[in-house]
């Protein structure tokens, strides 16, 4: 096998270095606390507490008392890598035999705290909130191998790049006001503010560099990094028919950041300064609600997730430099929809379900082998109960089931290797606790 095409495959192997879901419409939360995730997100038009209201439609927040929500989501992602090379899939009779394996990533329990306050002033019909909240996100930890080769040491000693670690966490503070216009509709507006860090080892969205000559380029760790600010905003309408029925829409812009900042360092361990561009996506909701059976609510409610524009998840290559600039994803449609049932006037249960079409088509699986955010089902139970007139606690679980994407190596000089194959799949499930206080 030539120098060149070993390199190139060096090259292909540390295209790897994302995460692996906790998220379940591609890196954004379906839903936020334990009221919100137990509907499957769908809060449109059916606001039930704060954190929903602040995450899916501002102009909600008219329906709610003055109350706070507080939040905290035990996220459990489960996800898994293989790759093979068929006999002599990389020319010259490399390899001599098959190479497959199997790892799972080891990322353990993630925590999503939210905290929620709305405030409805006397004979008012302003309605101001304030939101704090983990709304997406994804980690992942594998190890390395000596028989799945994607994980392998690095050239010139394996194939691949060895133990993968990465973890991305996206929080926003969402000052909130809405204002009644109507008896029946309502507007609402947030500013965003948003917190989000990302470290990933190997850092394969920056150029490789190959410091010690030894003819294989590697990637730079991106570790040494701080959480980075961003910026957006959300505005939204609701309104209720005499009915029973509720309507709702929202638009949240796309959250933009400055470039992510890393102290790395090359081959040789010298100083490597690396910016990176990273932003979330725009998103679009609309929602349906029904209250016109006695003690139930029902919500549906519709998105659209624009990935596509958003950095760094464009269409997918290679710049000259080596550097991946884009993750190939689509753009995304979801649905969720939840029940819930008011059994006594302490105490509620809700039920979910959520769809949405898959951001990464087989063809990109390899440049998503650590970011498969490809979790498109999941259902949800909840419920409440009021402890007193002014306290209520919740409590939520959600599964998401498995699915996988499947396609071959990309290599830089050479574009996809046939006898080359790579799966990920992916899976999660989340607890969540939570209480509200009125006031």
């Amino acid at each position: 096998m030539s120098t060149l095409r070993r390199v190139a495959l060096g090259t292909v192997f540390v295209l790897v270095c994302h995460q692996s879901a906790f998220a379940q419409i591609g890196a954004i939360l379906n839903g936020i606390g334990p009221i919100n995730r137990s509907m499957s997100g769908a809060s449109t038009a059916a606001p039930l507490d704060t954190l929903g209201a602040f995450q899916w439609n501002p102009a909600t927040i008219t329906a709610l008392p003055s109350s706070a929500d507080f939040g905290l989501d035990l996220m459990l992602p489960h996800a898994q890598l293989a790759s093979s090379i068929a006999p002599g899939a990389l020319g010259g009779g490399f390899p001599p035999v098959p190479l497959s394996g199997s790892d799972k990533s080891n990322s353990g329990v993630f925590p999503l705290p939210s905290f929620g306050v709305v405030y409805q002033p006397e004979e008012s019909s302003v309605s101001l909130g304030l939101g704090v909240m983990s709304v997406g996100g994804f980690s992942a930890n594998f190890p390395g191998s000596l028989t799945n080769p994607i994980l392998t040491a690095p050239p010139p000693n394996g194939l691949g790049v060895g133990p993968i670690f990465a973890q991305y966490q996206l929080m926003q503070i969402v000052p909130t006001i809405a204002v009644q216009v109507t008896d029946q509709l309502s507007i609402g507006f947030s500013p965003i503010f948003d917190l989000a860090g990302l470290s990933a080892d190997p850092g394969f969205l920056t150029s490789p560099d190959d410091a010690n000559g030894d003819g294989h380029a590697t990637y730079p760790p991106l570790n040494h990094g701080r959480f980075q600010w961003g910026a957006g905003f959300q505005v939204g309408a609701f309104y209720v028919t005499e009915s029973r029925w509720q309507f709702g829409a929202s638009f949240k812009s796309t959250q933009s950041f400055r470039n992510f900042d890393y102290n790395s360092q090359n081959e040789l361990g010298q100083p490597r300064t690396i910016q990176l561009g990273v932003d979330a996506p725009m998103i679009v909701s609309v929602g349906v609600g029904y209250t016109g059976f006695e003690r139930f609510l029902i919500a549906l409610d519709a998105r659209y997730l624009d990935y596509r524009n958003t950095r760094p998840l464009g269409p997918a290559g290679f710049s000259p430099t080596g550097a991946v600039t884009g993750l190939g994803w689509d753009n995304v449609f979801a649905l969720g929809t939840g029940v819930q049932y008011q059994a006594t006037d302490d105490f509620s249960v809700r039920a979910g379900y959520s769809y949405n079409t898959n951001p990464i088509p087989n063809a990109n699986t390899f440049f998503n082998i650590m970011t498969p955010l490809i979790i498109q089902h999941g259902v949800s139970l909840g419920a409440s109960y009021n402890v007193t007139q002014a306290f209520k606690v919740s409590l939520a679980y959600a599964h998401y089931f498995q699915n996988s994407i499947s396609g071959p190596f990309v290599s830089p000089a050479f574009g996809p290797l046939a006898g080359t194959n790579v799966t990920a799949k992916a899976s999660a499930d989340s607890l969540v606790a939570g209480a509200t206080f009125l006031y």
